[in-house]
């Protein structure tokens, strides 16, 4: 029995199936597959059941799956004491990422790269999904730290977090939108917005959970005729007539010939953050603990701007 055996076994339990814990791996499928039976061969007994459309373990392999797990943690605790001592940073760290989170006030490329260059031996992954998912990805440990927009007034219990943008939120009009009369006008309350269609962020975003909350208070539902994961895109179809995009202002990108102006939304008004999350315990590992210290030099504490830009 050997680490690598109890690595692709928990891989493919995680990942219900062969051909995405090679994938996750980096391994050809038929080596993996030859693995597991070479494990299942030496303890005499099938860990794995192939039968379904996903594998799942069979009954010896759920009860040997937290003896592998722990076997797989303590070998990284060697590791990682061994790291500390020589001050060398191994393992795998994960940064989840709303899309568009930071727009232009953060390049996340650029300081991946430089984090990477200081600790060559370290892998880092970055994802991204909605704020609600990773929330619940950062108290399960599946992430390790995460910029998001908390879907509530503040994020869940088991989390800490830093806000490093907070911006109101804005309506994005096509030129000769009724809703631009007089001429000058650069707010909006949020009732004239009651039966418009809206372009917004799906939910689960930080974005779409203010609008809803903010039209609840306001005594209605928000009509949201098209959802798009980028605020690029919101604008586009905005520009195009096809609706009201709500959106934190600056977010609306370049706008030739003054297709879109942008209003305040007011009455209440709405805001819009992006936090820096973690566990309320820390970080796990090393790495991941560097990889905060890094990023909370890199953005600093934000009490409310304007705008992210």
């Amino acid at each position: 029995m050997e680490l690598r055996q109890l690595r692709y076994l928990v891989a493919v339990v995680e990942e219900g199936g062969f051909t995405r814990a090679a994938a996750r791996l980096h391994l050809a499928q038929p080596g993996l597959s030859a693995q597991i039976r070479q494990l299942e061969k030496e303890l005499g007994q099938p860990l794995l059941d192939r039968s379904g459309r996903s594998v799942t373990p069979t009954e010896v392999g759920r009860a040997v799956l937290p003896y592998a797990r722990a076997a797989l943690a303590a070998a990284d605790a060697v590791r990682q004491t061994v790291d500390e001592h020589t001050g060398l940073l191994r393992g795998r760290v994960t940064l989840g990422l709303v899309s568009g989170a930071t727009g232009h006030a953060f390049d996340v490329a650029a300081f991946l790269a430089e984090f990477h260059g200081a600790h060559p031996a370290l892998e880092i992954a970055l994802t991204e999904d909605t704020s609600e998912r990773m929330q619940t990805a950062l108290l399960a440990g599946e992430i390790d730290i995460a910029l998001l927009g908390p879907t509530g007034e503040e994020p869940p219990p088991g989390l800490t977090h830093r806000t490093v943008i907070d911006v109101p939120l804005g309506a994005a009009v096509a030129s000769g939108d009724p809703l631009l009369a007089p001429a000058g006008r650069t707010t909006v309350p949020l009732a004239e917005l009651r039966g418009r269609p809206l372009i917004c962020l799906p939910r689960g975003t930080g974005v779409r959970a203010a609008l809803e909350r903010g039209c609840a208070r306001a005594g209605f539902r928000p009509r949201v005729a098209f959802e798009a994961a980028s605020p690029q895109v919101l604008a586009q179809l905005a520009a195009r007539g096809l609706g009201i995009a709500v959106m934190p202002l600056g977010e609306e990108g370049p706008r030739p010939g003054g297709v879109l102006r942008s209003l305040r939304i007011v009455e209440p008004g709405l805001r819009a953050r992006i936090v820096l999350a973690w566990p309320a315990t820390g970080p796990a590992s090393p790495a991941a603990r560097a990889l905060l210290e890094r990023l909370r030099d890199a953005l600093p504490e934000s009490r409310g701007t304007a705008s992210p830009r």
